[in-house]
């Protein structure tokens, strides 16, 4: 018992240090905002998609594709979605909805879920996690429009609108622009692919400690009851639900595990933007990430421990 503790502390430590490491940072001055926009425009717009790029043209496919895993985890997100849509339409404030709804579905995959999955399971854990986060890419943006735009007077919710969001995304064109040279096999010159890993390699310490830079116990005093109930919701029941669903349908190992992983990440920080731009109350945002960041730590050490021990990881 000792053993699988200290195995699944090993990997959850260092994405958790990071991101307390930036808390620390901002605490103490060595960070502050402006270094926060600009290196999460960074993260965002170059580093993130070298990661997903080069993580792309690097996977099996024939390994890390796989059909029924990319559908379940699809029909998961929409059945979530629409449930904690359901939900908060009986339990929020009309004007609170699509913030509540945003910070009870959309986890932060791309960058805490992609890093515990890499933690954990290399570069497998890095294919297919790329190739998930595509997905969530897609699904995420889309979906938090809509529900944000119901509720706020400013976000344009058209389906062309919505169709032009995604596709100008950064890291969906790198997905897109990676996906032939992974089906052709086709390499890079030996120095692009060197220097595109020196980007993809700061992508995911920086991004941590960014979003460690932007917790606010501040907003968490303001927000109250939603922002428990919403981070209940993302940390304790999807997680729980959704993995013993890919239990049931016969997930096992590396990919039961990168699962839990991506469903149980904390709200992502993109989440807090996203809400601002809607004029919607980003206070409120900001405190669901805070209280599932703070959870993550917990929650992803018990639920890799548990998994661990009934070896279906």
């Amino acid at each position: 018992m000792l053993g699988i503790f200290l195995e699944t502390l090993n990997i959850t430590a260092p994405v958790f240090a990071m991101l307390f490491l930036g808390v620390f940072l901002k605490r103490v001055g060595a960070i502050n905002d402006g270094f926060i926009v600009s290196a999460s425009g960074l993260v965002f717009n170059v580093t993130m998609p070298a990661l997903l790029f080069l993580g792309i043209i690097h996977a099996n496919l024939r390994d890390a594709l796989q059909p029924k895993l990319l559908i379940f985890f699809s029909v998961i997100t929409l059945l979530s979605f629409a449930c904690t849509w359901a939900w908060a339409i009986w339990r929020c404030p009309y004007a609170e909805r699509g913030i509540y709804v945003q910070g009870s579905f959309r986890g932060n995959n791309g960058v805490v879920g992609l890093a515990l999955a890499a933690s954990m399971y290399g570069e497998y854990g890095i294919s297919l996690g790329a190739i998930l986060a595509a997905l969530v890419i897609v699904f995420y943006n889309t979906l938090s429009t809509i529900v944000l735009a119901v509720y706020s007077p400013v976000i344009k919710s058209d389906p062309w609108s919505i169709f032009k969001s995604v596709l100008a995304n950064p890291l969906i064109i790198s997905v897109i622009a990676a996906s032939p040279f992974a089906y052709f096999g086709i390499g890079l010159p030996n120095w692009l692919e060197k220097s595109g890993s020196y980007l993809a390699q700061m992508t995911l310490p920086l991004a941590l400690i960014c979003i460690g830079g932007t917790l606010s116990l501040a907003s968490l005093r303001k927000s109250g009851n939603l922002a428990v109930s919403a981070s209940l919701v993302k940390m304790v029941w999807l997680p729980l639900l959704s993995t013993l669903a890919a239990w049931l349908v016969g997930f096992r190992g590396a990919e039961l595990g990168i699962l839990f992983l991506y469903f149980g990440s904390p709200t992502a920080a993109a989440s807090y933007i996203m809400a601002r731009t809607a004029n919607g109350n980003y206070e409120l945002a900001a405190a669901i990430i805070v209280i599932t960041t703070l959870a993550a730590a917990v929650t992803t050490n018990i639920g890799i421990f548990i998994l661990q021990w009934g070896g279906w990881i």
